[in-house]
């Protein structure tokens, strides 16, 4: 997959939770201006960085770099006016437990049949 379907990929999962460039750059101490060129294509998002932003949205990281996977996340809904670092690396970590869930669901699921 090119770097501009991953960065649609991303600036979808962004708007769809709310989340502006720099509250993201800040969760992933990075400088605002990578988010705006990873979505616009004009840099590679690293291994860390995808991994992060698939905790924090709730999803696999191939499907984010994966054309053909469907983006299926989690929904975590928060009443605020305004999130901070700390809030996203606690959704992250919310996140990352419900994954490990279904994943051990599947497995378990697997070993009975």
């Amino acid at each position: 997959m090119d770097r501009l379907s991953i960065g649609n990929k991303i600036k979808e999962l962004r708007t769809k939770a709310g989340f502006n460039q720099s509250i993201i750059a800040e969760y992933l101490q990075v400088d605002q201006s990578l988010i705006s060129k990873i979505e616009k294509g004009e840099r590679e998002a690293s291994t860390d960085v995808l991994k992060k932003l698939a905790e924090l949205f709730g999803c696999k990281v191939s499907a984010i770099i994966n054309e053909e996977e469907d983006i299926s996340c989690l929904n975590v809904a928060f009443r605020t006016n305004g999130m901070s670092k700390a809030d996203l690396n606690s959704i992250a970590v919310i996140n990352r437990i419900a994954l490990n869930l279904e994943n051990m669901k599947r497995m378990l699921e697997g070993l009975s049949k």
